[in-house]
């Protein structure tokens, strides 16, 4: 029987990769994300690679949505031992003297809010599994500011804040917490979502880096922590591309 991973924001990018690499280490992954006819696609390709995966429909801005994810955990072929929470994204650039209301409590509620209801949901069949992990993917924004990124570092902190407190609170209990925090990471959507499908401004972002993170590169950390042995608890995995020194500190060929 297989062990259970849950993977949310699983639809695209760092999530999409996540499921791929779990379901090749031998859990049976369970998909989650909204948009569902990509989870199907996503599903099909990891069991013709030999897999095994479930996709589920899930909100995690939304308690009943996130309920529902809950059951079809508890409905899963094995034990849940592993949540890795990655929903999440930005919105604007904007420096806090503009920034949007509705863009920063977007943010909040999808970094944050979600990462707190999938845990609290998932959390007794973490415990009860006695071998459980919970991985949060926060950012190096969640401890490095920049200007233009007073909400996204914000709700990052936040999310690192929960990652601390958390594993303070579970100390004695079987569930590890791993905070992964990457640095540029280029996907298919991060950045055209964070300037509202401007394509030009999202490919500026990675002009002149040769060889930004992808997703694969995440999810290889993902699955390395997830794969120690029990007793070791990776606290945070930082990850950068060899071009980004520092937040501010990046080699841009030309």
């Amino acid at each position: 029987m297989n062990s259970v991973a849950v993977v949310t924001g699983a639809s695209s990018g760092i999530g999409a990769a996540t499921v791929r690499r779990l379901a090749a280490e031998g859990f049976h992954v369970l998909a989650a994300a909204r948009r569902t006819d990509r989870l199907a696609d996503l599903v099909r390709k990891v069991e013709a690679d030999g897999g095994s995966a479930t996709a589920v429909g899930c909100d995690v801005t939304s308690d009943e949505s996130v309920a529902r994810l809950a059951a079809a955990a508890a409905a899963a072929p094995g034990p849940v031992t592993l949540l890795v929470n990655n929903a999440g994204g930005a919105r604007g650039l904007d420096p806090v003297e503009t920034g949007a209301v509705g863009d920063w409590q977007w943010m909040y509620d999808v970094n944050v809010l979600g990462t707190l209801r999938v845990t609290q949901a998932l959390l007794p069949a973490l415990v009860s599994s006695g071998a459980g992990t919970i991985v949060v993917v926060s950012s190096t924004a969640g401890f490095t500011v920049y200007e233009g990124g007073g909400g996204y570092a914000a709700a990052k902190h936040a999310q690192t804040a929960v990652a601390g407190t958390l594993r303070l609170e579970l100390c004695g209990r079987p569930v590890r917490v791993v905070e992964i925090d990457p640095g540029m990471v280029r996907t298919e959507e991060f950045s055209l979502v964070r300037f509202g499908g401007d394509a030009d401004r999202a490919d500026a972002v990675y002009a002149g880096v040769s060889e930004p993170l992808v997703a694969d590169d995440v999810a290889d950390c993902v699955a390395w922590c997830a794969t120690r042995p029990q007793h070791v608890n990776v606290d945070r995995l930082v990850v950068r591309p060899l071009a980004q020194a520092a937040q501010h500190k990046v080699h841009r060929a030309g």
